[in-house]
């Protein structure tokens, strides 16, 4: 399939070339020097949220040390039981307070970060890499807060700890609670924080250079690609748009489906494969399932539980779980974590091409039908089942999902905006001038 796609792609632009002449140009892109400022700036900033974090479980670590000094005294037989419920009361009022500090660090980094992308950087490319910074720093922040709650709650109720893993055991709570602990989390390619990690032994040097020199080959391919054959056709389908002309439109999908999977493809592996792997090589991460074979999947779930295992891991630990373990039925559960979900995909496209347009969160809500359809299929026996379910999975995927959302949200842009680049020559497509 791979090779199916590099071929009719690599066709496709060598038509586009005939064509049109090169239409790669490196000085193109309109991005403006405050742009680049305020993405330094973000990316400079964004981080402190985390450390702000620390300071607050600082605080949490040490009113828990003087909670548990105060409950060995509290063993004493002579102890008024008047002063104990208010000491209990205390207790609860300075957890309610750390939630709320923590809440409102959380929300300021997401809410400040989406506020500069969405009114002072203008390009999509530099704004998407600052929201996206701001969200993977959001839910580190939110693991590290929700983690550190969970262990602080251990340690008050000895009584519990047994469902602490033993790996935890080696720096237990509140010895975690330090610059450098927090330093590796930040850093590491996790979302999901823990006390303690496993780690490899040693740093394979030129296994990490034989991983950033696929960044960079895969993501010059990408660049190349998208603007040899991707903006063109992309500039070429305002007409139809606007005409709602639906054969045409269904036309221009398929002829973006095989561009945007292709593209979708390379940048999976460039982050997934190698780049995540480059950097847990670096920081000695041992655990190193980025994703799982998300192309054989039978099902839309089984899609979603794949591909990206670190926001799936993050999703199910602290927004899925907790919710089925405080009654929620399983079923609301899930669509309450695809809702969240969508919310964050919709910052992460609408927010930098500055359109909420509601496109990427419709297309996670949409998911929701699609999974109740093929759970189903991957449930027989046969394996005609599970045959049909991937290609149920493989059509959204390909046909529907990233093209239509890239068509509508380029749209949106050049109503907008026009023209986000400005090449040499007219080649004669709306809003490209000279």
């Amino acid at each position: 399939m791979i090779l199916v796609l590099i071929v009719s792609n690599l066709r496709l632009m060598i038509e586009n070339f005939k064509k049109y002449g090169v239409l790669i140009c490196i000085r193109c892109h309109d991005y403006r020097r405050q742009d680049v400022v305020y993405g330094s700036i973000l990316y400079l900033l964004v981080p402190c949220h985390l450390f702000v974090a620390y300071v607050i479980e600082l605080a949490a670590a040490q009113q828990a040390k003087g909670a548990v000094a105060r409950t060995k005294k509290s063993e004493d037989n002579d102890r008024k039981s008047g002063q104990k419920e208010r000491e209990q009361k205390t207790f609860n009022a300075a957890w309610m307070l750390i939630s709320a500090a923590h809440g409102i660090n959380a929300t300021l980094n997401l809410v400040i970060a989406t506020y500069v992308v969405y009114y002072h950087i203008h390009h999509p490319g530099i704004g998407t890499l600052c929201e996206m910074h701001a969200v993977i720093v959001w839910l580190k922040t939110c693991s590290y807060a929700f983690t550190n709650r969970d262990l602080r709650h251990a340690l008050l109720h000895p009584s519990s700890t047994s469902s602490i893993p033993d790996l935890y055991k080696s720096c237990p709570y509140p010895q975690n609670v330090t610059i450098k602990n927090l330093t590796y989390f930040w850093w590491a390619p996790t979302l999901i924080y823990q006390p303690v990690y496993p780690r490899t032994e040693r740093i394979r040097w030129p296994f990490v250079f034989k991983r950033l020199l696929e960044v960079v080959g895969l993501s010059i391919t990408i660049w190349i690609a998208s603007a040899q054959y991707a903006a063109p056709l992309l500039q070429n389908s305002l007409s139809t748009i606007s005409e709602l002309n639906l054969f045409s439109i269904l036309e221009r999908l398929m002829k973006l489906s095989t561009i945007s999977v292709f593209c979708w493809l390379a940048g999976f592996f460039a982050l997934f494969q190698s780049f995540l792997t480059a950097l847990a090589e670096v920081m000695r991460f041992g655990d190193r399932e980025f994703y799982g074979d998300w192309w054989n999947s039978y099902s839309v779930r089984a899609y979603w539980s794949s591909w990206n295992k670190p926001v799936f891991h993050f999703m199910k630990r602290h927004i899925y779980s907790p919710l089925v373990g405080r009654g929620v039925p399983p079923r609301i559960a899930q669509i309450l974590t695809f809702l969240f979900s969508g919310l964050l995909h919709e910052l992460l496209v609408g927010v930098p091409t500055h359109n909420i347009l509601g496109v990427a969160f419709a297309g996670m809500v949409f998911q929701l039908p699609l999974i109740f359809l093929t759970d189903p299929l991957g449930k027989m026996k046969s394996i005609n089942g599970k045959m049909l379910g991937n290609m149920i999975f493989w059509i959204s995927f390909c046909l529907v999902g990233q093209p239509l959302a890239a068509l509508l949200y380029f749209f949106a842009w050049q109503a907008k905006f026009g023209s986000v680049s400005r090449p040499q020559l007219d080649f004669g497509f709306p809003g490209w001038k000279r």
